[in-house]
């Protein structure tokens, strides 16, 4: 049987900027595409183009770069069937995975050795009707629900799903505001008012290098 090839984006070493791994040496991988069209995208130019690589390729290169934790994005990296198998053989090589996902696409096949960083995506984001629900059953308590709030009416409904579902009682809740919309104060002034019980975080790779890709 011939072995599985993705479509690779990049694969580069920096500082996870998001995530309760922040601010580790981390790895990524990013493959390419995504069924997802949000108004706040940082990350168009991986929908198309890329490099075909096997997942022994991709192994091999992240294995050279010498950094345990490795995270796997996009795009939409779940729009690859052949990500399972790649997130099984770093998982295999001993790497600490995560997955960035957009919350679009089944979750319930990831290997459970992977913690998933799932998005949910709010109204400003446009693609909130694309919230693929049944994923909360197969969250686990590494993982983690990311919400991206672009204004009060976002956050408003980010409190609400958050209370209703019970996010909290599953795993970890991060909000961030949406880079060059919402102040980041102002997000954080509203977390601190509601005591609402998540964490707070900004993209820190911006902060470090702006817009600069492979960082």
């Amino acid at each position: 049987m011939s072995e599985a090839v993705l479509r690779v984006s990049e694969i580069f070493t920096s500082i996870q900027g998001e995530s309760t791994r922040v601010g580790l040496p981390t790895t990524f991988v990013r493959l390419t595409g995504c069924p997802l069209r949000c108004h706040w995208c940082d990350t168009a130019y991986a929908f198309q183009g890329g490099l075909r690589q096997t997942v022994s390729e991709v192994v091999a290169e992240v294995r050279a770069r010498g950094v345990r934790t490795v995270c796997v994005t996009g795009g939409e990296p779940l729009a690859q069937p052949a990500v399972h198998q790649l997130l099984r053989a770093l998982a295999d090589a001993g790497y600490d995975v995560s997955l960035e996902t957009s919350g679009a696409l089944p979750i319930a096949d990831v290997d459970p050795r992977v913690a998933v960083v799932m998005d949910l995506k709010a109204p400003g984001s446009g693609e909130h009707e694309k919230n693929l629900w049944q994923n909360l059953v197969a969250l686990k308590p590494t993982d983690e629900i990311k919400i991206v709030i672009a204004d009060r009416a976002d956050y408003e409904w980010a409190k609400m799903v958050i209370a209703e579902k019970r996010f909290t009682e599953r795993c970890a809740v991060l909000l961030s505001p949406v880079a060059n919309a919402l102040p980041p104060h102002q997000l954080a002034e509203w977390i601190v008012a509601d005591k609402l019980p998540v964490r707070f975080q900004l993209q820190l790779h911006k902060v470090l290098w702006g817009e600069e890709r492979g960082r």
